[in-house]
């Protein structure tokens, strides 16, 4: 038997998942999720993994490894890295085992990965540095609007005449969004049209790396109801046979990845040595 961390350092929140593995059995103990708020990163690592252990009822000292992924380098205790990528894929097969392809949701980059069913990745693609199609552009219209991050799914589901966001710029599209606010655009409709905006985007990089059949949506904006449900209604428009995955610890994606990939390379060890 063997008992792994991962870590996921992301720019807005940590992800700490503790898992179980006995041969081919998977079990995750406890997943945990801190947001880091401007406050002092290594502490907040600190309090998250603590957290973690203390609830899967597991000694840091117990553990075989501690996998790190994202900006894992400023986890002073970690055994060993592991690549987004290849982290969100193995998470994903995990809580979704049909998934062959996943978009990480981020909060300040989006990337698409197609896998196998190992989670052995097999090509992917990012957005551009321009953060319009991630997290913190969602964040801070959502702030602007008054209204928060919880909030902002079932809005965009309510809207009626969804106004397109022109640009794909996020200093463009933030005045695109003062600009409808003047002309007394509906909250919903808005919101609508920055999820429409940002699955059409999602929806290119689909299809440069050819996503089939089952997708999964992993980081922090795979709970928002109101961009899922854009993606869909853009995935159909383009005629792609894509059904997407939905699950309620897509968060952890990452990190439970991380620990997966803790133990697989724990394993190894000890048969080396």
């Amino acid at each position: 038997m063997t008992m792994t961390a991962g870590i996921d350092v992301g720019s807005s929140t940590v992800k700490c998942a503790v898992v179980e593995t006995d041969g081919a059995k998977e079990k995750l103990l406890h997943a945990q999720a801190d947001r880091i708020r401007r406050r002092d990163l290594k502490a907040v690592i600190r309090e998250c993994c603590d957290q973690a252990f203390e609830k899967a009822e597991v000694r840091e000292k117990d553990l075989d490894y501690i996998a790190t992924t994202g900006e894992g380098d400023m986890v002073e205790f970690r055994s060993g890295h592991f690549y987004s990528m290849t982290t969100h894929a193995r998470g994903a097969l995990y809580l979704m085992p049909r998934a062959r392809g996943v978009i990480d949701l981020g909060a300040l980059h989006t990337r698409a990965v197609r896998m196998d069913e190992r989670g052995k990745v097999l090509t992917y693609r990012m957005t551009s540095q321009c953060a319009s199609g991630s997290g913190q552009f969602l964040e801070n219209i959502a702030r602007y609007l008054g209204v928060s991050l919880d909030e902002v799914g079932g809005l965009s589901l309510q809207a009626e005449k969804p106004e397109t966001v022109s640009s794909i710029c996020a200093v463009l599209s933030e005045t695109d969004v003062i600009n409808m606010v003047s002309r007394g655009i509906s909250t919903s409709n808005i919101l609508k049209g920055i999820h429409l905006s940002i699955a059409g985007r999602l929806v290119k990089l689909l299809r440069a790396i050819k996503i089939e059949k089952y997708l999964a949506l992993t980081g922090g904006l795979a709970t928002d109801i109101g961009l899922v449900r854009a993606l869909q209604d853009e995935i159909d428009r383009a005629g792609a046979k894509v059904e997407i995955l939905k699950h309620e610890k897509s968060i952890y994606a990452g990190a439970i990845g991380a620990a997966l990939w803790g133990a697989f390379r724990s394993s190894r060890i000890k048969k080396a040595c």
